[in-house]
């Protein structure tokens, strides 16, 4: 028979189902750029996604109160500098973020009901943080393959704007061969010059939405060169050898920074292991008889 709190959350459990689906199936006012994500952003959103932000969408705008101007203003550029994974947008955040916090919640209190006070601990920071969490993890990835992709396509640059092209046309010239979120990140700057702003201000723009080393030693290098009057070509070639000269030196940083760690496991782990077997090895070769010896 079911204990009153397993009833209770089972209970609660059918009505947020049911509450859910009508909230899903309800016509209701979207906010602006929720609406847009999912209208354009559509195809590059898995259907579960597209689930929870319908079944979120309601309680998105009591969520960015909550947030705040600031932390909204926060969030908005760590989802720059992701690349709006999945056509993720502020209001798409604040969706997720409440959905996965009344699950967890939910979850959460069953789980305390019944005495977990671990797993209702580990399922309320689940909803609460796994949204940042994802986040966080393609802000890592999008940087890593910026960094992969920018000391090539700045030779590739290099030997376009060499052939006789001016910087802005190679740059577009480059940008339509490249696929990735660098190439993302080009057509962003183009699209603000085009629309007027000056190429400083365009590429300060490129620096702030990447927080990467490599992106403000290009974008430092060009404004330099562009001051100094130096040979774009020169220029690119340079950024491009040190890009690479970093890259083998954080290389080397990362290697030593594995070998104690490999030495930690080993010590901890492995060694005793290995001389658990060996004892047990000496023990079973030796005809012990372990019955006479515990009192069997």
């Amino acid at each position: 028979m079911l204990g009153p709190a397993l009833a209770a959350v089972i209970g609660i459990a059918v009505v947020g189902v049911f509450h859910g689906i009508r909230m899903y199936r309800a016509e209701a006012k979207l906010p602006g750029d929720l609406a847009i994500a999912l209208e354009v952003g559509a195809t590059r959103t898995s259907y579960p996604g597209m689930a929870i932000d319908r079944l979120g969408m309601r309680w998105a705008p009591s969520v960015q109160r909550l947030m705040g101007p600031r932390r909204v203003d926060r969030v908005r550029r760590r989802l720059d500098m992701a690349g709006n994974p999945g056509g993720l947008t502020v209001d798409r955040y604040a969706a997720r973020r409440a959905v996965y916090g009344v699950l967890g919640g939910l979850v959460a209190f069953g789980m305390l009901m019944n005495g977990h006070v671990v797993l209702a601990v580990l399922f309320l920071l689940y909803g609460l943080f796994w949204t940042d969490v994802l986040l966080r993890a393609a802000i890592a990835r999008r940087r890593d393959d910026i960094e992969r992709t920018l000391p090539d396509f700045l030779d590739v640059l290099a030997v376009v704007v060499s052939a006789g092209l001016g910087f802005r046309q190679a740059l577009e010239r480059v940008a339509e061969k490249y696929a990735g979120p660098w190439s993302d990140e080009l057509r962003i700057t183009l699209r603000q010059m085009d629309m007027g702003m000056g190429r400083r201000e365009a590429f300060e723009q490129l620096r702030r939405r990447n927080e990467s080393e490599q992106v403000s030693m290009f974008v430092s290098a060009l404004q330099q060169g562009e001051e100094l009057g130096a040979p774009i070509v020169d220029t690119l070639i340079q950024i491009a050898n040190d890009m690479r000269r970093t890259d083998a030196q954080n290389a080397r940083r990362k290697a030593a920074k594995a070998v104690p760690k490999a030495t930690l496991i080993v010590t901890s782990f492995m060694l005793p292991g290995t001389m658990i077997l060996i004892v047990a090895g000496f023990y079973y070769a030796a005809d012990v008889d372990f019955g006479a010896i515990f009192g069997g």
